[in-house]
């Protein structure tokens, strides 16, 4: 039996680790839907949702075959643990918190899904600068490199101007399988 890799991945600012989140704590009784750790070169901050590793010590688990996803985003490195790849195996369904540019260059497989969470224009540079971690002008940068994803091909699209419950149960009705089309949970872009 197999499962399924599901890459979660939308630009900073679109609440994608909070849908995520919501999503975890909607589906926390099912053992088949794991919700995979990142681990990330970057020491931890309030909110974060990853393990902090430090680069050499990222460098041997790579080394070593102990990642089953790795890429660079914002001057970190990022990495999967390769005992995910045993619960796929296993035929769980395993979430990872994604980065679009590298999920962007991986070949269709029928062992991967893509969710992509979006968010207006307007309302992602108002998130951003009210997380105050970037200056203005990184601001600005990240929103200009949106418009690279912005048809990036996705299983299903997650809009989340609303409320986060919402997109939260959006993503969770995804996993589980339980939306109808006609529900229009996920909008599908072709993938």
């Amino acid at each position: 039996m197999s499962g399924l890799w599901v890459f979660v991945c939308g630009p900073s600012g679109s609440g994608k680790d909070s849908v995520i989140d919501a999503a975890r704590q909607a589906l926390s009784g099912r053992s088949d839907i794991v919700f995979a750790r990142r681990m990330v070169t970057r020491p931890v901050q309030p909110g974060s949702d990853h393990d902090p590793v430090t680069a050499p010590a990222f460098a041997g688990l790579l080394q070593a075959g102990g990642l089953s996803w790795h890429w660079q985003a914002h001057g970190f490195c990022y990495g999967i643990a390769s005992h995910y790849a045993d619960a796929v195996r296993a035929g769980c369904l395993v979430v990872v918190n994604g980065s679009r540019a590298h999920v962007n260059n991986l070949p269709p497989s029928s062992g991967l899904r893509v969710v992509r969470i979006s968010t207006d224009p307007e309302r992602l540079a108002i998130r951003l600068a009210q997380r105050g971690r970037d200056s203005e002008m990184a601001v600005a940068e990240r929103l200009a490199r949106n418009a690279t994803f912005a048809g990036m091909p996705a299983d299903c699209v997650i809009v989340n101007n609303e409320a986060l419950a919402d997109a939260g149960q959006r993503l969770a009705d995804y996993l589980t399988g339980s939306a109808r089309p006609a529900e229009a949970a996920c909008l599908r872009t072709p993938r």
